[in-house]
């Protein structure tokens, strides 16, 4: 007899998951834009070709966004679609395959279409190909080859596809709330060949920064918001540092496992004049097990500790906000046997397995009780990047070792 393995890897067709990462990438799905809802039409019609029970359904925005726990949104949107298809069933499906299917603006591209998906050398560039339709794409080689394998699994296998995982979560909160569960989740998500296991979170903040604007040869009268945001952020350093003294041993490898940044600042409005007013925006890592509640507290007890040492902030305090999206950390449990079966389809040699400084929809499917690690071609330096690229082996691997843990968790 050929063993169940055997009969599914010999049905991996490496010609067609190429095609389909093809067709992925031309849609031009960044988020908010009418592609997002395209890309989902498509990823419907052709789970629902491989034979799969697709859910496929119009997101009701008001409703959901409306729910205490939404985890925000940092673009606007008309409409939202997510889509699921089950292989098998009844009963609760052994294991979820994840993939979002949204991404980000291509930006300055160098050089032709970000989203021809140029192939050369074995290696496919455009934006979207690493983060993470090479997964999406894997995904749907793995579920392809099961079907044509004729297995019939034992547990159902899911596919989710989402939209919305990079400006917060809307598409897996979404699912999750409609109701689409599992035993365990894989995301294929970018992975440089790691298995990671947990993630950390991340959060956005906003401050507003008061100065007293007078004419910019009197600048002694007033008070400029530039000079006191050099205040905060030297206290925003400092809370970096602190919060990485001690890193969790999954983020021990990493430079900083909680980074802090400031990526926008805007102030002023006249040359001659002190600006009244600065207004920064920035990421701001939530740790290993911390809550979002208490990650916004320390933030804003270190701007409040800096503005009560400061002669003009004293009086007129930073105001801290939080726009967009809540990407709380995820972990998933030392003893689940989720990683050791990854890791076992995986094969040899058999993957690291790391924790990540980023926030994704981990957190989300942890939070619903599902265990939930990440493997996926490609490596996260190239995503968002306008050198953004995955090599086709490293999805065709993907592939294969997504198709042997199915038949693991899903028998």
């Amino acid at each position: 007899m050929v063993s169940a393995d055997a009969r599914v890897l010999a049905a991996i067709d490496d010609v067609r998951i190429v095609d389909d990462l093809r067709e992925l990438v031309r849609i031009p799905s960044v988020d908010g834009t009418a592609a997002e809802s395209d890309v989902q039409a498509w990823c419907a019609g052709r789970l629902g070709e491989l034979g799969l029970a697709v859910d496929h359904w119009r997101i009701d925005l008001p409703d959901v966004t409306a729910d205490p726990e939404f985890p925000g949104m940092e673009v606007e949107r008309e409409q939202a679609w997510g889509c699921v298809g089950v292989l098998g069933g009844p009963g609760t499906p052994g294991l979820i395959l994840n993939g979002h299917v949204d991404v980000v603006p291509p930006g300055l591209w160098p050089e032709g279409d970000p989203f021809s998906a140029r192939i050369e050398d074995g290696v496919m560039w455009g934006r979207g190909t690493c983060d993470m339709k090479g997964g999406g794409a894997a995904i749907l080689g793995a579920v392809a080859a099961i079907v044509a394998s004729g297995i019939q699994l034992r547990k159902p296998l899911v596919v989710h596809t989402v939209v919305g995982e990079e400006d917060g979560g809307l598409g897996a909160f979404a699912t999750l709330r409609r109701g689409h569960t599992g035993e365990a989740c894989l995301i294929a998500e970018p992975t440089a060949g790691c298995v990671i296991p947990a993630n950390s979170g991340s959060l956005t903040f906003r401050l507003e920064i008061p100065g007293l604007a007078t004419h910019g040869s009197t600048r002694t009268r007033g008070v400029s918001a530039i000079e006191k945001f050099v205040v905060i952020q030297a206290a925003l350093q400092a809370l970096e540092a602190e919060r990485n003294r001690d890193p969790h041993p999954l983020l021990a490898h990493l430079e900083l496992a909680n980074p802090l940044s400031v990526g926008t600042i805007q102030s002023g409005d006249w040359a001659s004049t002190v600006p009244d007013v600065l207004i920064a925006e920035g990421r701001y890592g939530v740790r290993l097990g911390e809550s979002l509640p208490a990650a916004r507290e320390a933030f804003e007890s270190a701007v409040a500790e800096a503005c009560a040492k400061d002669d003009w902030l004293r009086d007129h305090p930073v105001k801290v906000t939080w726009p967009g999206g809540a990407f709380a950390s995820g972990l998933l449990a030392d003893d689940d046997p989720l990683l050791t079966d990854t890791l076992d389809a995986a094969g040899d040699p058999a993957p690291e397995v790391r924790g990540a400084p980023y926030g994704s929809d981990l957190r989300q499917y942890a939070a619903a009780g599902i265990p939930t690690l990440q493997y996926g071609p490609g490596d996260v330096r190239y995503a968002h990047a306008t050198d953004e690229h995955v090599r086709l082996d490293e999805v065709l691997h993907a592939a294969r070792t997504y198709a042997l843990l199915a038949l693991r968790r899903c028998g």
